[in-house]
């Protein structure tokens, strides 16, 4: 219920935030190594630009970097392992990327997790359709009531399930996926770097896009450079293969990968 006071007005805290902040409490201990990258995304805007041009169609850069994001990992797997409660490590084959989706929940719109399960098997143009179709796709009443519950639960209460979820990585890949990538938006043209507390092993934050100055065969020409944050958990990863990863990644994102698809040209 709102309350209404000269110069300010109450409403009631988000039931929903609570889980955002359990799993922060929750991953606050992790020894998390960040690189702060810069990824020349010209090419591949200007890719997605032309494909509008042709077709009317405005493709999803959320699903070009999913593309990009899953291809990376399946070629490094150990950069999304979780480890059992026998100290071991899950390499899973499939990777499952958490995004954030603007869906329709009882009348209002909320930024919500999707799974992008088998990230790795898809195409840009799989993911894109993908995505538009669960924007499109009201939050059901049961979906409702599961992530109720929860939110009703006290807070030591929901500690303790998603500590001990964080042991079983079947679990952990059923609910939250293997790999986040959340892509902030929250700089408009500018650059910037998005920097959470993240909760999987692997975890991406998509910053703004920033036009700039930069070094082609050898000529200085404005490019269009997007700013993002690569957070590894380090209790499961070393520095090389992580390095490995974050190279691999750059250069599939610098290249456009998966936009000259002939799948992406089809609607």
């Amino acid at each position: 219920m709102k309350k209404s006071h000269d110069g300010y007005k109450i409403v009631p805290f988000p039931r929903v935030r609570s889980i955002v902040r359990t799993i922060a409490r929750v991953a606050r201990h992790k020894y998390i190594i960040r690189g702060l990258v810069e990824i020349d995304v010209t090419r591949a805007r200007q890719s997605i630009r032309e494909h509008k041009a042709r077709t009317g169609e405005s493709l999803s850069f959320t699903a070009f970097l999913a593309a990009c994001v899953g291809h990376a990992v399946a070629m490094n797997k150990s950069v999304h392992a979780y480890r059992n409660w026998r100290n071991q490590l899950v390499l899973f084959d499939d990777v499952d990327i958490n995004i954030q989706v603007e869906r329709d929940m009882q009348g209002q719109k909320f930024s919500l997790p999707y799974i992008v399960r088998e990230a790795n098997r898809k195409t840009v143009r799989d993911i894109h359709e993908e995505i538009r179709a669960a924007q499109a796709d009201p939050v059901g009443g049961r979906e409702v009531k599961a992530s109720t519950w929860v939110t009703l639960l006290p807070s030591f209460v929901q500690q303790m399930f998603f500590w001990i979820g964080s042991k079983s990585p079947h679990l952990l890949t059923q609910n939250i996926g293997t790999v986040e990538l959340n892509a902030i938006g929250m700089f408009g043209s500018r650059g910037g770097w998005g920097i959470h507390i993240p909760f999987h092993t692997l975890s991406i934050v998509v910053g703004g896009i920033a036009r700039k100055p930069g070094v082609v065969d050898e000529r200085i020409e404005i490019r269009d450079y997007l700013d993002m944050t690569i957070n590894f958990d380090h209790d499961m990863i070393d520095g090389a293969p992580a390095a490995r990863f974050a190279q691999q990644l750059i250069d599939l994102i610098e290249s456009g990968y998966g936009l000259d698809d002939s799948t992406v040209a089809s609607e």
